[in-house]
């Protein structure tokens, strides 16, 4: 497997190999004891999975920018199994040097990439062609009650989506009206604490 590291320490772009001849191709997707070895080598506690999400968007869909505070705070293996998008995590954690900052990549059918995502980062992405399938494996379970947003379009963020005049952008209500990276700050103690 092939590493990418970011221009934000902890996010890793994983390439698998493919195996492809005139059946079609083959991949190995995902080996718990190669994922440790890629996080210790790279500085990262060892991190187990407990719960795989599947969805499909339609071209313009964004979803996010989500976190889960703790006990919930949840990392991310990321990947499309169909279709295109691009994908962002924002670093939220206080004392990070990265702070605020962000990095997006393209997820695809065709690429294979997988987009790793830890704890104390924002994740959120938007389909950039109909029937794309979203494919994540999470590090703890799904909590209503610590979900949290952030404004994907927040002008102190600057996030460069991939937008022209023929995308219409389709997003829930909640996720229009997120609070910004400001308000964020403002309330910044609160994702170190218990939801």
């Amino acid at each position: 497997m092939n590493v990418i590291e970011t221009k934000i320490k902890d996010l890793l772009i994983l390439e698998p190999k493919i195996f492809a001849d005139n059946r079609g191709w083959f991949m190995e997707s995902f080996n718990q004891r190669t994922f440790n070895s890629i996080l210790t080598a790279h500085n990262q506690p060892v991190v187990n999975f407990v719960q795989d999400n599947h969805s499909i968007s339609h071209r313009g869909v964004i979803r996010g920018l989500h976190y889960q505070l703790n006990p919930f705070a949840q990392g991310k293996l990321v990947r499309v199994v169909s279709g295109r998008a691009w994908d962002v995590a924002v670093d939220i954690r206080a004392a990070s040097p990265t702070f605020g900052q962000w990095v997006g990549v393209e997820l695809s059918e065709k690429n294979h990439r997988q987009f790793w995502i830890p704890a104390g980062f924002a994740h959120g992405f938007i389909a950039l062609e109909d029937n794309t399938q979203f494919l994540y494996k999470t590090t703890n379970y799904y909590s209503k009650e610590c979900e949290r947003s952030l404004l994907w379009n927040d002008p102190d963020l600057l996030i460069d989506w991939p937008l022209d005049d023929s995308i219409i952008v389709h997003q829930t209500e909640k996720d229009n009206q997120a609070p910004n990276f400001k308000e964020f700050q403002k309330n910044i103690n609160i994702i170190n604490h218990i939801c």
